[in-house]
Formats: C-alpha cells, sequence, structure tokens
C-alpha cells in the first residue's frame, strides 16, 4: 500500500502559512518523498515564484483535487523556467491539477520512464504570445508516456508535446490557441487518438528534425481526432521551426516516416488540411549527416475532410507560396505534398519503392495536390493515381489500437 503525505494546505489553516512558505513545503515533499508514495495537494490557488523540481525517484503520484480545483500559478516567477520539473526517474503520476503561467515550459520530465500525465490542464492565461512558455506539457527523452484527459492552451510552441521519446500514447486531451496543439517529435512508437486540437495555428505535428539526440522518429498512429478550425495566426518567436507553421493547419508531417493518419475529422483548417513535406521546404542548412530529411512510409486513409470555402493564409512564407506559385485561389486541396524525392528510394524504373510509398485512399471529400517544389512548382500535380496503395497498418507496440 502506497503511503500517503498529505500538504495541509486546507483554507482554515493556509492563512498561517505565506506563499513562500507553501512553496517551501511542496518543494520540500517532493524532495524527501519516499520511492512509492502519494503527494496529496489540496483544494486552491497557490502562486510560487520559483520551479518545483524532483528527481531520482520511483513510483511516486503526485495529485491534486481536481483540474481547476487545484491550481498552482507561476505568474510571478522569478527563478528557473520550469513550472514543475521531474529527471532521472521511473513510474511518475502527475494528476488532478491545473498549472499556469511559468516563465518557461510548464512541465518538463527528462529521462523518466514511466510519465503519466492525467486530468491536468497546462495554460497561460493571458493573451497567446510569443512571450508564453514554450510546452505546456514536455516529456523529452522519456519512455512508457501517458497523457489522457489533458488540456493545454496558450504554448508559444506546442501544447502537448513529446520528443525523443519511445512508447507514447495521447488520448482523450484538448488544445487550443497554441501554435502547435500536440506535437511528437523525433518519437517512436507514438499513438495520438480521441483528441481535439482547435483554434491552434497547427492542430496536429510529427516532425523529424536535426541535430537531436534521438536521430529519428517513426511508428505513429493519429486517429480518431477532432483536428478543426486551426486557424489562429502563429505567435512563435522567431527562429523556432513552428514558426514556420501556416496558420490554417491541420496535420503537418515534416520529414516522418511509418505514420498512418486514419479515422479523423479534420475539417476547416483554411490552409492545409494535411501536409507531407520535406525538410528541405524550410530552407534551413542540414549539418547533422545522420539526419534523413525525405517523409516515407505514409499512410492517409478514412479520414474526413472539409474546408469552408475561403482563401489560405496570406502571412508567411506559405502565404507567399499561396499567393504566387500555387495560385489555388480558395480551391486549395486537402491534402499537400511537396513532392521532394529521395532518388534512392525509386527502383530501376523511377517507380518508389514499396516499403517507402505514400498512400492516400479512401477519405471523404479527398483531394490532392503534388507541388513539385524541387522544381519550383512548375509542374503542380493533382493526379492521386500514384498514391492509390493500401499498406500495412501501423504497428506501434505495447499501446497497439
Amino acid at each position: 500500500m502506497k503511503k500517503l503525505l498529505t500538504l495541509a494546505l486546507l483554507t482554515a489553516g493556509f492563512s498561517a502559512f505565506s506563499q513562500q512558505d507553501v512553496q517551501k513545503k511542496i518543494q520540500k515533499q517532493l524532495i524527501l518523498a519516499e520511492n512509492n508514495s502519494t503527494i496529496q495537494l489540496e483544494e486552491g490557488t497557490f502562486t510560487f515564484t520559483s520551479s518545483l523540481s524532483m528527481e531520482d525517484k520511483n513510483d511516486i503520484v503526485i495529485t491534486g483535487k481536481g483540474m481547476d480545483k487545484t491550481i498552482l500559478s507561476f505568474k510571478g516567477q522569478t527563478e528557473g523556467a520550469e513550472g514543475i520539473r521531474i529527471s532521472n526517474a521511473k513510474n511518475i503520476t502527475l494528476e488532478n491539477m491545473t498549472l499556469q503561467d511559468s516563465k518557461g515550459d510548464l512541465v518538463k520530465t527528462m529521462n523518466v520512464n514511466g510519465i503519466t500525465f492525467r486530468n491536468v490542464k497546462v495554460e497561460w492565461t493571458g493573451k497567446p504570445s510569443e512571450n508564453n512558455g514554450g510546452y505546456g506539457l514536455y516529456p523529452v527523452q522519456c519512455q512508457n508516456v501517458l497523457i489522457d484527459n489533458c488540456t493545454a492552451i496558450g504554448a508559444s510552441d506546442a501544447g502537448i508535446y513529446v520528443g525523443q521519446s519511445k512508447n507514447i500514447e495521447v488520448k482523450n486531451s484538448v488544445a487550443y490557441h497554441n501554435v502547435a496543439g500536440i506535437e511528437i517529435e523525433n518519437s517512436l512508437y507514438a499513438t495520438v487518438h480521441d483528441c481535439e486540437a482547435y483554434e491552434n495555428t497547427g492542430g496536429v505535428l510529427v516532425f523529424d528534425l536535426p541535430d537531436l539526440v534521438q536521430k529519428k522518429g517513426g511508428f505513429c498512429k493519429v486517429f480518431n481526432n477532432k483536428i478543426h478550425d486551426n486557424n489562429f495566426p502563429n505567435f512563435a518567436p522567431k527562429g523556432n521551426i513552428v514558426a514556420t507553421v501556416p496558420d490554417g493547419t491541420g496535420i503537418l508531417l515534416l520529414a516522418a516516416n511509418n505514420v498512418e493518419i486514419f479515422n479523423n475529422k479534420i475539417i476547416n483548417n483554411k490552409s492545409v488540411g494535411t501536409g507531407i513535406i520535406s525538410y528541405y521546404m524550410t530552407e534551413k542548412p542540414i549539418a547533422d549527416k545522420e539526419y534523413y530529411p525525405f517523409p516515407s512510409a505514409i499512410s492517409i486513409h478514412d479520414n474526413e475532410y472539409a474546408r469552408e470555402d475561403t482563401r489560405p493564409t496570406a502571412r508567411g512564407r506559405m502565404g507567399l507560396m499561396f499567393m504566387f506559385k500555387l495560385k489555388f485561389g480558395k480551391d486549395v486541396p486537402h491534402i499537400l505534398y511537396d513532392g521532394i524525392i529521395d532518388p534512392k528510394t525509386l527502383d530501376a524504373q523511377g517507380v518508389t519503392l514499396t516499403d517507402k510509398r505514400i498512400c492516400i485512399k479512401n477519405n471523404q471529400n479527398q483531394s490532392f495536390a503534388n507541388l513539385d517544389a524541387e522544381h519550383d512548382f512548375k509542374n503542380i500535380s493533382r493526379d492521386l493515381s500514384k498514391y492509390d496503395c493500401s499498406p500495412e497498418p501501423i504497428k506501434v507496440g505495447f499501446n497497439e489500437k
């Protein structure tokens, strides 16, 4: 049976403590918590001037009284960047609470094997701004990640982000007013399902980027999600990779491989319903010799697409492309592929090898364009016949659906 460490922060006793006392008390609990114990946070709003941290712990549950009932506010933070940082740990659960307004990321976990976020809200409460922290929930270099019934609001990069990790499930969660709602980056064996991403710049991103410790992600499934109305102006700081994401993006796959997108409702994203692009589209130099910049082994099937009769974004580099290169007007195809191909994946007849193909099939209101970006968009094609294929479903391992 787990030991229960209760923080006596009930209203009746709270007046005896300053907020600084509360901060010290919680931090002490995190430092002294024995393995296989529970830290109970009581109902109320508690403010902090520095980060809370925990490391080298096993089998710890940190639980509040509920989302919007236990509120940890870092609005006056003067020390540290994260709200909560957890590192070098095993089997940690954070649940039933809201975290607000940290200087940097709200919750960062690093090198944790078994991290669960359940019924957690992370938010920046003011107007969306480049001064907001980058990530809401931010597990990086972790294994066995579960994000369940969480909400993310206002991140200047990604509300729910999993990076350089393995064995991941994001489900039943909501993200809005972020630059990226949900992002899986350089990670292996991930599912994102039964979530809602709306009023972000981009709803769901699956990226592989250079210059990271874990070089290549893949084997990702995105299904049964509602990804709609992601037309929010991009407010990422200049220079961030997500600053290049055009507002009006539903799903964007950047140099991703072995990804299956199916049974999603991808609605009213004005610029890109689903985009498949290589890293070359960013026009950033590649110094990482181990990096693979091409998308491959992509399957997009049985999704529902719809968009209002409106023009795509006129902002940023993509806006210029829509106006001067692509010239789709209001008739923007739901699925856009940059058409930049790795010549090593072609057979002697110039046909893409079976295990590297991009397959697009059985989508409601399906429309498509190969942008021929490699040749300055000179031969844009809407012909889907080359992409009419049905690969085997992606297998993701422990959380197979």
